[in-house]
């Protein structure tokens, strides 16, 4: 069994606590910030349901971290999604954003023991290629590698 598949709940966990995350702490900032003073009710109490659209954006976040709860506590999962620039040894730099709007440009260390997968294969890190489109999930005890080769458009 892959090692991707072993640890996809973990995967899944850490992105949707991302999503989550994001979702609670964007109703609560605009719930701060278009509230009138002078009412009297909780901001959040007005806010609708996050709905299908807002956890679709969410779905496509470019970069994030969660505090996820494990066996022995709490750990952190953090994850970077974009371009590859370069990879120059374990250094992967990626340009953070969407294939139309870029974030920012950072470089990820990536560790030996990394699970890389390119196109869906099992691969190095050093088989990934400019251009193509990765997310870097860093979780406790592993990081994954997922990198794609975009379709042609």
């Amino acid at each position: 069994m892959s090692s991707v598949r072993r640890h996809s709940r973990l995967l899944a966990v850490g992105v949707s606590c991302v999503a989550v995350g994001a979702a609670v702490s964007a109703i609560a900032t605009a719930g701060a910030a278009t509230s009138p003073a002078h009412s009297s009710a909780h901001p959040a109490a007005k806010h609708h349901r996050l709905g299908a659209r807002g956890v679709r954006r969410l779905l496509h976040a470019v970069q994030g971290s969660a505090v996820v709860r494990t066996a022995g506590g709490f750990a952190t999962v953090t994850f970077q999604r974009g371009k590859v620039d370069s990879v120059s040894g374990q250094q992967l730099t990626i340009t953070e954003g969407t294939p139309k709007a870029s974030y920012k440009t950072v470089t990820v260390t990536v560790p030996a023991n990394a699970m890389v997968r390119d196109n869906r294969r099992q691969a190095s890190l050093s088989q990934v290629e400019p251009g193509q489109r990765v997310l870097v999930v860093a979780a406790p005890k592993r990081t994954y590698v997922i990198a794609r080769t975009p379709k042609a458009g």
